[in-house]
């Protein structure tokens, strides 16, 4: 599919759906579109990949937080070229439980894929990178599949990952499945592994990992590599990596969500007789004019010199705060100079321009 659908119309639940209606939505429809009732049809294999991505997202309550707040570019990173038919049916054990058995079990073959767990890590990044988006490096310490590692079939489950059970009720013998608890239902065990691995044959090992932050995200924003976390054991799937973001304070600019704030300090001379002054900007510097008479609170606006929304609604604006400073260690002379102005009416505050300031300086803001 050429564009991706919004997860709530793939599912066809609204924005306040419950958890439970999330789920319930998404086992009508994995049943409806599962490759064993819909052999060699692309399209069904398509829509149950897309149903399973929609799952993935709306049911994980940070994922949905993110997802509701930005939309598909929130989850950047999370899916890449999509999910593999082993991510998709591991998630089936809490979907179905164990009462479909193999055929809708933990993969096709009938034994669960164990998935690997997720790691963490924080991502410190300049206002200037998250204005254009930036590609870093990271190092990660993760757990990895060891080589010389065999295994061989589970004894308990006899290679099946399902352990059967028959219970007496008032209806009669009622047969249940449950996930081995020897293989924890990957149907395999543990043959040979070297000496200096865990129980499940993995170990540490460094990898480098490049990180596509895409311009606009925000501070605490988490960005999901798909099969960068720790190894599954019983060649499970890699679980993912979680990028944090950490927006680090700038020395000069104040963020507000797309827009960007500068306090301008400019001097008396510079108010009453105008000036040029440089001011930074997150692609370096720029000069702006003072208007002679510019009075103290005034904002200006440069529009387009915020920060992209990260949806690709726009971009915002750097609002310079002017804040005319007053001279205190005058000299005797300067002093006097400024005493013989106290009646001179060009020095009195105008009193029609007094009136309704603070509302002219929001309507300034906001215009």
């Amino acid at each position: 599919m050429s564009k991706k659908r919004d997860y709530y119309e793939v599912l066809g639940v609204s924005k306040d759906a419950s958890q439970q209606d999330i789920k319930s939505a998404y086992r009508k429809l994995a049943l409806k579109y599962h490759p064993d009732r819909n052999p060699d049809d692309a399209t069904a294999e398509e829509k149950f990949k897309e149903a399973a991505e929609a799952y993935e997202v709306l049911s994980d309550e940070n994922k949905k937080a993110q997802y509701d707040r930005f939309g598909h570019e929130g989850m950047k990173g999370n899916f890449g070229g999509g999910m593999n038919m082993d991510d998709i049916f591991s998630q089936f054990g809490d979907i179905f439980g164990s009462a479909f058995g193999g055929s809708f079990g933990g993969s096709r073959s009938g034994n669960r894929v164990v998935k690997g767990s997720n790691l963490r890590v924080k991502m410190k990044l300049t206002l200037e990178e998250i204005a254009t988006g930036v590609k870093k490096k990271i190092k990660v310490n993760k757990l990895v599949q060891a080589e010389g590692v065999t295994f061989k079939s589970c004894t308990t489950c006899k290679g099946s990952g399902r352990i059967s059970s028959v219970t007496q009720t008032f209806l009669g013998a009622m047969q249940t499945q449950t996930a081995c608890h020897v293989c924890q239902g990957a149907g395999q065990v543990i043959d040979q592994k070297p000496a200096d691995t865990d129980a499940y044959g993995l170990r540490k090992q460094e990898e480098v990992v490049e990180v596509e932050i895409p311009a606009g995200v925000e501070d605490e924003m988490q960005l999901s590599l798909r099969g960068k976390g720790n190894a599954g054991p019983f060649n499970g799937v890699n679980g993912d990596l979680i990028v944090v973001i950490e927006e680090a304070e700038h020395a000069e600019l104040k963020r507000e969500n797309e827009n960007i704030h500068f306090e301008a300090v400019i001097s008396l001379s510079e108010a009453v007789l105008g000036a040029s002054i440089e001011i930074p900007t997150l692609g370096g510097k720029a000069k702006i004019k003072i208007d002679a008479g510019t009075q103290s609170g005034k904002v200006l606006r440069l529009k387009g010199k915020g920060l992209p929304n990260i949806q690709g609604y726009g971009t915002g604006d750097l609002l310079v705060h002017i804040h005319v400073w007053t001279p205190t260690n005058l000299s005797a002379e300067e002093k006097s100079w400024f005493e013989k102005q106290l009646n001179n009416p060009h020095f009195k505050p105008n009193e029609s321009e007094k009136e309704g300031g603070f509302f002219r300086r929001i309507r300034d803001y906001f215009s």
